[in-house]
């Protein structure tokens, strides 16, 4: 089963949430660490599941779970043992699950929404190198070694039963087709594929969007293809360029347009997005059907993004 092509059989746009780790930050919790928001797995996972709830509350038809930085490798490197990381790991989905269980226990909640989908993050090589990778690729890394260390996360996160994957983040097609490469080995699961970009029209590493797309865009279990975690002002020409190679839906959660510094570990330049809901409906209006928020985004971007949509889109 496609969860998000029956979503999208009940409604024409999915919301997605909004950012987990900055939002962390926001609340006060220290990310500088080389497993930023995964730390929180360890030492506060009652917030975790309290940020998902705010976003179930402010309209997000769809949580990503905290697993973006999560790993073997850097649990392992905190000291921590394997069977600990597989627990902290399948805790980050079970966080995700419990807010939404809880959010659709309620009666009220349920009035004009969809049962909410939880998507497993599964963060690129980049991110665990925490070098800011994510958003120039060139890791020189090859297909299998790339294959390799996603395989044991995909499985770990594949047994705590989330609804889909979210491949997010990715800088190159080669990472995006070790990714695709290894879906079969969980046939139950759909995944999106979203990349970060540098521009209108190429990855983080340069090369063709388009292209990109296009070399994954037939595989059974993509059930969506897009942007993330890139400046707002480059989504309505990346949307363009997606949608002239596939029919696949389009997904797009784009920054505050903020650039991460990685050596002072903060976020630099001005934010893009004080009008949300606008930007959403140019996005819709260009072919979006999955839309949210990353770094820097937060429950109030999500609503005004919800209202928004249940007043021009949902029902109109």
């Amino acid at each position: 089963m496609d969860p998000i092509a029956d979503a999208l059989r009940q409604r024409p746009l999915l919301i997605l949430d909004g950012a987990m780790a900055t939002e962390l930050e926001r609340r006060g919790c220290d990310l500088a660490d080389p497993l930023w928001s995964a730390r929180v797995l360890i030492e506060n996972p009652a917030l975790i599941q309290a940020v998902h709830a705010d976003y179930f509350a402010a309209g997000a038809d769809v949580a990503i779970t905290a697993s973006y930085q999560a790993t073997i490798p850097g649990f392992r490197a905190r000291g921590l043992s394997e069977a600990q990381a597989i627990e902290l790991l399948q805790r980050s989905v079970e966080l995700a699950r419990a807010a939404r269980d809880t959010f659709w226990a309620e009666p009220a909640n349920r009035v004009g929404r969809i049962r909410p989908l939880v998507a497993a993050s599964i963060g690129p090589y980049g991110a665990f190198l925490h070098d800011g990778s994510e958003y120039r690729g060139n890791y020189g890394l090859s297909a299998a070694d790339l294959i390799e260390f996603h395989r044991p996360r995909m499985a770990i996160l594949a047994a705590a039963a989330p609804d889909l994957f979210a491949c997010e983040t990715i800088p190159c097609l080669d990472e995006a087709l070790a990714l695709t490469e290894l879906l079969p080995e969980f046939p139950h699961l759909t995944a999106w594929i979203s990349f970060s970009a540098r521009d209108g029209g190429h990855t983080s590493q340069g090369e063709p969007i388009a292209d990109c797309v296009a070399a994954i865009a037939d595989h059974p279990q993509v059930a969506a293809i897009g942007i993330n975690c890139t400046a707002p002002r480059f989504i309505p020409d990346l949307i363009g360029a997606i949608r002239s190679v596939t029919t696949k839906p389009i997904v797009v959660y784009p920054n505050s347009g903020e650039a991460y510094d990685p050596v002072a570990q903060c976020w630099i330049g001005v934010a893009e997005i004080d009008n949300f809901a606008a930007q959403a409906r140019q996005w819709y209006a260009a072919g979006a059907r999955l839309i949210g928020g990353c770094c820097r985004t937060t429950p109030d971007h999500i609503r005004a993004l919800a209202r928004w949509a249940a007043s021009e889109v949902q029902y109109g």
